[in-house]
């Protein structure tokens, strides 16, 4: 039998065969080698060019066609494209309505909706209502009833609001009207869960009210 009595390990010699030996240990018998790095060549540059689209649409009253890359939101295309940056990125996730605008007289959240899904429609943005020299009554009601702080998200709102009278106008019930089969009646019930997709951080949310209901008494 070997004689062992003269052989002595370092500290370090003695860390570095535990853990060779606990290692070794852990692999099952007939354990299969790792596999090789998968060497197969990967997607080229071209396959991963992104995809380009021609739009066009009216938006403000004038024609604009713009060639854009499919996965392009409407609120990029407005801010990015259009240079049209009164429409706010707000959340981008469809939560607080900063990005709300006007598509074929239906309001929605720019932030949700692909630019190349509205070809030919017609898009109002707060540009589009009015100026500052000839500022829309919405616009003007705003001013008066001071329903902004911040102004952030103003632009959302006053197009969400120009919406909520149309939508009334047209009789196209709420979650608060009371009944569906009737005209809903203009209150600031209606117009608060109407409005509840606008969020102002601000709290100026009577004041907001207060403003719709301006411009609705003098379009009756």
């Amino acid at each position: 039998m070997e004689d062992l009595s003269n052989f002595k390990l370092s500290r370090r010699e003695f860390v570095v065969v535990s853990a060779a030996s606990a290692t070794a240990a852990a692999v099952p018998a007939g354990a299969a080698p790792p596999a090789q790095a998968n060497t197969a060549p990967g997607p080229t540059a071209a396959a991963l060019k992104p995809v380009a689209a021609k739009v066009s649409f009216i938006v403000n009253g004038q024609a604009r066609a713009l060639e854009l890359d499919t996965r392009t939101t409407l609120l990029d295309a407005l801010r990015e494209h259009l240079h049209l940056t009164g429409t706010k990125k707000g959340c981008d996730h469809g939560q607080c309505g900063a990005c709300t605008v006007i598509v074929d007289g239906r309001r929605l959240n720019a932030c949700l909706t692909l630019a190349v899904m509205h070809e030919g429609a017609k898009i109002t943005t707060v540009e589009g209502l009015g100026t500052p020299q000839r500022m829309h009554p919405m616009q003007v009601a705003f001013v008066r009833h001071d329903g902004y702080q911040c102004g952030y998200c103003t632009p959302g709102q006053i197009c969400s609001a120009v919406a909520v009278l149309d939508e009334i106008r047209a009789g196209i019930p709420s979650h608060v009207s009371p009944d569906l089969n009737a005209r809903p009646h203009l209150s600031p019930g209606e117009i608060r869960e109407r409005m509840s997709g606008n969020i102002c951080r601000c709290g100026a949310y009577s004041n907001i009210v207060d403003a719709i209901v301006e411009v609705a008494g003098s379009q009756t």
